[in-house]
């Protein structure tokens, strides 16, 4: 029997030691999920879900513009008339073309780039 004395101190057995702690811890292990479930018992305060407007996922899904914002600009930017408004994929992301006839009759198409795909 290994017996360990410390200055000034009992000694004690390790083997005996060890039976205490594995007891005690057995011990208390059931009590774990009984804590546990006594918090979960707690009601919760009743949330009210907001509501939350959904974002234009056109316009946030990248820095490009939609078709409609793409035309009001080159209109503003122009001041010409929009003839016609048309959006081509190209490399990836969407390109509006707008052919817009300007105060001095000339007709000019402009690109703007769009949202990513």
């Amino acid at each position: 029997m290994t017996r360990f004395v410390a200055i000034g101190q009992p000694s004690y057995d390790t083997w005996r030691m060890r039976l205490v702690m594995t007891i005690i811890l057995l011990g208390t292990l059931p009590l774990l999920p009984a804590a546990a479930d006594a918090f979960a018992r707690e009601q919760a305060p009743a949330v009210v879900p907001a509501v939350v407007a959904k974002p234009d996922l056109r316009a946030t899904q990248s820095d490009g513009m939609t078709l409609s914002q793409a035309i009001e600009s080159v209109r503003a930017r122009t001041g010409g008339r929009v003839i016609s408004a048309e959006t081509k994929i190209q490399g990836g992301r969407e390109v509006h073309h707008i052919k817009v006839l300007l105060p001095d009759g000339k007709v000019k198409t402009y690109k703007v780039n769009g949202p990513k795909r």
